[in-house]
């Protein structure tokens, strides 16, 4: 099919129901829709920038370092930082059969020159120890190519120019042909009004080294640091890129990896017991596309072999995302779907893009299957692993329990302000989760809440949503109660995070942030999805520094100081609806809280197994008054606790009056552990009684240090990650996932918890952390207790 496709046509097409990619019906096998016959490049393949709009998105084929830093302006990528190893990778093409020869051409201009000029050009090789297209992304390394001060490069070889540039554009060629194992490389520049020959250099250069991602790169030999930890005459110069074009047997097209402009969806089937029957709701994500573009995308939905449209939403640019709401929905069948964006471009001709896949029927089975996730760290990006292993367990829900993003994601630093800039350094990151777990959201339902680190926190103790006091004193925002970043920007993550949840019990703003707790009725499961972070008060109530307080004491004394009245966990909005909520059994025979983390202290030792850390206080089991009144609210929902956050897979069970009265909790691995936790009571001589059956150490009936009773029955203690491997080292570090089966007939849940590393196909025993699998009777969550 013609990609120049008149805009008229596009739009014939999608009222006569035709998939304009040329896939006659939607198809949600996901195996399908993302295979792709790899071709090579036998065309040359030209950018898409001459005919897109004015726009922070550079488009589907790129990956841009860092998103926030880059510009489609006038047909070009210009990069407005002048800091150093900004860079543009290309999705869909790369250097693979290095047995082929291949050309790739550019021109660029130096649009602001300074004395410490960083170069630009070219950059082949670019590889993680992966070598996959998407960590590829976030390598800075490579073979550089390009000009630098009126130097012409290619790799370590240097040759002067034969003029001296100022703002003049000039092309660079470079042609590389195979010889003997090796690549011979020859650079030419040439100015690009003119065609006139500037520099020419030659080099052979080992084949190996030029396997991997192609990218762009501004100022390719200064440190890709933050602007604010460089001083002003050390920063290099900026440019703009143009006419970007590849060809050659040697690289390799998947066509299939563009991501974007529609990025994936998200979304929510609930039962609102109400007229409106059930509700579905589906945000739509794309790049952050400009005034000019097409502002709106369609949703439809095939029934009886024809597609139907559901209508148009306009996109969100807080947040590029586009929502749908639908009541009375048919619930009793599969519902194929698919949303569709018409790319407008600056030449009159469009695009289409067009993105599938399944509403499930609600699930009539007595067994609901949930996949439970939590804290993804970039390290271990894009964590295939666990993606694929959900994708093989074909659950009915999947729950993200938050930390979809840290700080640290992609590099370049945290933008905080303005607004625009910081929404856009908050998405970048965003958008890693996305194109990792896409395809597990695409065909069941997603819950996805988001935590301190989503809000760009190192710990976030919400105070009902204040703003944070006395910045200065906490950079990190990892000490101080309150929100370190603006109403808007946190409104915003909230949005991209829960749009497509259902409509929230209370939406009243706390001090101008939303408020999104709430139900969703599904399979004959009621979640409570809650804001363990929103309204808990902070550490500097009683007067307290993380990390450094309380070190000194007795491992084993509780000091009541640190439990004072008045202090808060859930909030008493919260607290009500879990009574309301507790209490109201119509449609369905089991329940579980969904929040970020567990109501207790199930840590030791953190960041390594020798270091003891008594007080928490990131921890939700402070503060312990509070965490007692929330647990008491829960009590007679009998409702299962799923949870994570606290990169330590654990299973315990809550007690308040006395041992195991209460609620059991799972807080499940987390997807790639950072910052390591470990439970280790038994090497403190931390007195415990009634270790379970299975005999495991650091299992029974404990006090945490803020003491809180609890009944640790298995503990996912990871070892120190030392592998050079990132899938290696996640494994190490107690990564994976959780899994949970609700069986509304026995009223039952069966928890199970995945390492990170394993084939969960396989029937492997080890494949899963010491203690699980588990099965708990709906009873044992107020405290009648069969398990033992």
């Amino acid at each position: 099919m013609d990609k120049n496709i008149s805009r008229r046509s596009a739009l014939k097409m999608f009222a006569a129901g035709v998939v304009a990619t040329g896939v006659s019906s939607c198809q949600t096998n996901t195996k399908v829709m993302t295979s792709a016959i790899v071709k090579t490049a036998t065309n040359p393949n030209r950018d898409s920038w001459h005919k897109t709009h004015d726009r922070v998105w550079l488009g589907g084929e790129y990956w841009a370092n860092p998103m926030e830093d880059w510009r489609v302006i006038d047909g070009g990528a210009e990069c407005l930082s002048r800091g150093g190893n900004r860079s543009v990778h290309s999705l869909t093409h790369q250097l693979t059969y290095v047995d082929q020869t291949f050309s790739i051409s550019v021109q660029l201009a130096r649009l602001e020159k300074h004395h410490n000029d960083g170069g630009a050009g070219l950059r082949l090789g670019v590889k993680s120890e992966l070598n996959e297209y998407r960590s590829n992304c976030f390598v800075q390394q490579g073979y550089d190519l390009g000009i630098k001060n009126n130097d012409l490069m290619l790799g370590g070889n240097t040759t002067p120019l034969n003029i001296q540039l100022d703002k003049q554009a000039v092309t660079l060629e470079l042609v590389g042909t195979p010889q003997s194992g090796a690549m011979s490389l020859e650079l030419t520049a040439k100015l690009s009004d003119s065609g006139r020959v500037i520099g020419s250099l030659t080099h052979l250069v080992p084949a190996s080294e030029l396997l991997g991602n192609i990218a762009l790169v501004s100022n390719f030999s200064i440190p890709s640091v933050t602007l604010e930890q460089i001083p002003e005459n050390k920063l290099g110069s900026r440019y703009r890129f143009s006419n970007w074009i590849m060809q050659g047997d040697a690289l390799s097209v998947h066509d299939e990896r563009k991501f974007g402009p529609i990025l994936w969806t998200m979304y929510s089937l609930s039962d609102s017991r109400a007229a409106e029957g059930f509700v579905m709701k589906l945000s739509a994500y794309t790049g952050p596309i400009g005034n000019k573009d097409n502002q709106k995308i369609e949703l439809q939905v095939q029934r009886n072999n024809q597609w139907i449209s559901l209508g148009k939403q306009t996109i969100n640019h807080d947040g590029w995302l586009a929502t749908f709401r639908i009541a009375n929905w048919s619930e009793k069948q599969d519902t194929p779907f698919r949303v569709v964006y018409l790319e407008k471009h600056s030449d009159g001709t469009a695009t289409p893009d067009i993105y599938t896949g399944n509403i499930k029927a609600n699930p009539t089975s007595s067994k609901l299957r949930m996949a439970a996730l939590t804290c993804q760290n970039d390290y271990g990006f894009p964590y295939e692993p666990v993606a694929q292993n959900v994708e093989k367990l074909t659950p009915d829900i999947v729950f993200f329990s938050g930390d979809q993003i840290y700080e640290s994601h992609g590099g370049f630093g945290i933008v905080r302000s303005p607004d625009n800039l910081a929404i856009l350094n908050y998405l970048r990151k965003f958008y890693q989760f996305g194109w990792s777990f896409k395809e597990v959201m695409r065909n069941q339902p997603t819950i996805c809440l988001p935590d301190d680190h989503d809000v760009l926190q190192g710990n976030l103790w919400g105070e009902g949503g204040a703003k944070m006091q006395n910045i200065e004193k906490d950079p990190t925002a990892s000490v101080l109660g309150g929100y370190i970043d603006s109403a808007r920007v946190v409104n915003m993550v909230h949005r991209t995070t829960l749009n497509h949840h259902p409509d929230p019990y209370d939406p009243t703003p706390t001090n101008g942030i939303s408020s999104y707790y709430g139900e969703m009725l599904y399979g004959g499961v009621s979640f409570a999805i809650i804001a363990d972070r929103q309204w808990k008060s902070g550490p500097e109530r009683i007067g307290v520094a993380v990390g450094e307080t309380g070190q000194d004491e007795d491992p084993l004394s509780y000091n009541p100081a640190f439990n004072p009245p008045g202090l808060d966990l859930l909030g008493k909005r919260q607290e009500d609806f879990l009574v309301q909520w507790g209490n109201d059994w119509r449609g369905h025979t089991l329940k579980a809280v969904l929040s970020q983390t567990v109501f207790a202290g199930i840590s030791t030792h953190q960041p390594l197994p020798n270091r003891f850390l008594k007080y928490d206080f990131d921890s939700s089991g402070w503060p312990a008054s509070a965490r007692d009144r929330a647990i008491d609210v829960m009590r007679d929902s009998m409702a299962l606790h799923i949870c994570g956050d606290t990169h330590l897979g654990s299973l315990s069970q809550y007690g308040v009056h006395q041992q195991r009265d209460s609620n059991w909790a799972f807080c499940t691995p987390a997807i790639s552990a950072g910052w390591p936790r470990w439970w280790k009571p038994d090497s403190m001589n931390m007195p415990h009684k009634n270790r379970p059956a299975h005999g495991l150490a650091e299992t029974g009936e404990y006090k945490d240090s803020f003491g809180n009773k609890i009944y640790v029955y298995a503990v996912g203690n990871p070892v120190v990650g030392k592998s050079g491997n990132r899938y290696v080292q996640a494994h190490e570090k107690g990564s994976g996932f959780g899994f949970i089966t609700f069986d509304s007939e026995k009223r039952t849940y069966t928890m199970q918890a995945y390492k990170f590393l394993v084939d969960v196909t396989d029937g492997k025993a080890s494949n899963q952390y010491p203690g699980w699998p588990v099965t708990i009777h709906q009873q044992e969550n107020k405290g009648n207790n069969i398990l033992s």
